[in-house]
């Protein structure tokens, strides 16, 4: 133990309307939802998910709460269109309409800033099977170009800065030129969420589950959770998505959070029936469309078309990753620290987009929790607690069977009335042991010093079964390091 064939799509174009050869049902925009970056998502996957199935009459009136924005306004010498969709979905700290009881609650402390946590491109295939995720650092090493003001005739030079001053300097416009300019990926339709509208639709739709493969705690949020599955309501979600003080990771861990509840949020919403009931479904596009913020092209007939097109919509339709990097702490004169991408793997990443290819090295495989240290690498003694014949066996061949070293020889406790399930271990091993909570979702963990490498698991009356699990292998995510939805979500 180491631990000391498809059917082409008529595209809409940004801006534009369907051509009249089109087929009905079936249009998409060409150009092909971490502190934040969730939030964003959250408006479009549930809105537009949510859409299946849903008449254009049920939706009226929606699409006039939505506060528009030109964000392609001026916008000249832009990327050439490639397939698919291409939304730019930013994440802004807006807490003025959260209640005080809610700031004390969740630490939302201080003034609204309106200012970018983060920013995510999310592209849908053209042929709507496909929804590819992709988070840009907020402190991405970038470079604003030159652009002169239509209004006051003042010219502005290229000049280098961090991701996210784009939206200080120019709002949404100079945010999606500069993306564009990084990425060379047109941009077709722009989001823009706050928390108010984050939390309302994870309460909407019954709140959200999350694995936890180890303990997740931050003081700046208040997110203090155990290892294992929880339910999480919005004001819990909105910590788990702002959280950075975790770990070393900062913000590269905060987008993987991020990036696993959007799968999380998407198996909820595909799968508690909010979609398919149009009175839940109303009140969910209204909690998601109170406080968001989208370029004018983005409206009713979009969202409806979109929705009936992706009624099979699943995390398995999913993928996530970030843009490749380089260095984490770059330091450039009069920006700091900022974070430089790999511009090789950043262009190919980019060119996959522009050519709709999937990110993830899709491979059929069980469904399976991700832990820190390998099941393989943490030994196991199963005894049975309960007058259960034979429980002990049951338990331990569970266990071997998503990869736990067990001995294969399981005993009988001294006494067989346990109620619950009880994880014996060594303090130092108090990582491997998270992996081992994980496969046993409730079960006590009682630390016991000298005990040894050997864990020994006590199996009470309350043993529902093994979830399994499995440690994060880079190599299985392909080149960009991109995973799919469902592997990311509770097993």
């Amino acid at each position: 133990m180491p631990q000391p064939p498809r059917r082409p799509v008529r595209p809409v174009p940004p801006g534009g309307r369907r051509p009249a050869a089109a087929a009905p049902g079936r249009r998409t925009g060409r150009g092909g939802r971490p502190r934040w970056a969730r939030r964003a998502v959250t408006a479009l996957s549930v809105t537009v998910l949510g859409a299946a199935g849903i008449g254009h009459a049920l939706m009226t009136g929606i699409d006039a709460e939505i506060q528009r924005v030109d964000a392609f306004k001026d916008m000249k010498n832009r990327p050439s269109a490639g397939h698919g969709t291409n939304f730019l979905l930013v994440g802004t700290d807006g807490r003025d309409r959260i209640t005080p009881e809610e700031k004390e609650k969740y630490h939302l402390g201080g003034a609204p800033c309106r200012c970018t946590d983060t920013m995510m491109i999310v592209h849908l295939s053209a042929d709507l099977e496909r929804a590819s995720v992709v988070s840009l650092p907020r402190d991405s090493y970038a470079k604003i170009p030159e652009r002169v003001d239509r209004t006051t005739g003042k010219r502005y030079a290229a000049h280098p800065v961090k991701l996210n001053a784009a939206y200080a300097e120019g709002g949404p416009p100079l945010t999606v030129r500069t993306v564009e300019h990084m990425t060379g990926v047109k941009i077709d339709h722009y989001l823009e969420v706050d928390f108010t509208s984050f939390m309302r639709t994870v309460d909407v739709v019954g709140g959200v589950r999350i694995c936890a493969a180890k303990p997740l705690k931050d003081s700046a949020t208040g997110l203090d959770l155990a290892a294992g599955p929880h339910d999480l309501n919005g004001g819990q979600a909105l910590q788990f998505v702002r959280s950075r003080h975790i770990d070393g990771a900062a913000d590269l861990g905060r987008m993987q959070r991020q990036q696993t509840f959007m799968a999380a949020l998407i198996a909820k919403a595909t799968s508690s029936g909010v979609l398919l009931n149009p009175v839940r479904f109303r009140e969910l596009a209204q909690a998601s469309l109170g406080s968001l913020r989208a370029s004018k092209n983005f409206g009713t007939d979009e969202m409806l078309t979109l929705g009936r097109a992706m009624r099979g919509f699943s995390p398995s339709s999913s993928e996530f990753t970030t843009v490749p990097i380089e260095n984490v702490a770059h330091p450039v004169k009069g920006l700091g620290s900022t974070v430089k991408w790999n511009d090789a793997k950043a262009g190919r990443l980019f060119e996959a987009l522009r050519e709709d290819e999937p990110l993830a090295a899709h491979k059929v495989r069980r469904k399976a929790v991700r832990v820190e240290v390998a099941p393989d690498q943490i030994r196991v003694q199963v005894e049975n607690a309960t007058g259960t014949a034979d429980l002990g066996g049951t338990v331990d061949a569970a266990l071997r069977g998503t990869g736990f070293r067990t001995t294969g020889r399981p005993v009988n406790a001294a006494d067989r009335t346990a109620e619950r399930t009880v994880v014996h271990y060594d303090p130092r091993w108090d990582r491997s042991v998270q992996s081992l909570a994980a496969a046993l979702p409730g079960a006590e963990l009682r630390p016991e010093p000298g005990r040894g490498a050997v864990m020994r698991v006590v199996a009470g009356a309350d043993y529902r079964g093994v979830t399994r699990v499995r440690v994060a292998d880079p190599a299985d995510s392909g080149e960009f390091g991109a995973v799919s939805g469902d592997e990311v979500t509770c097993g």
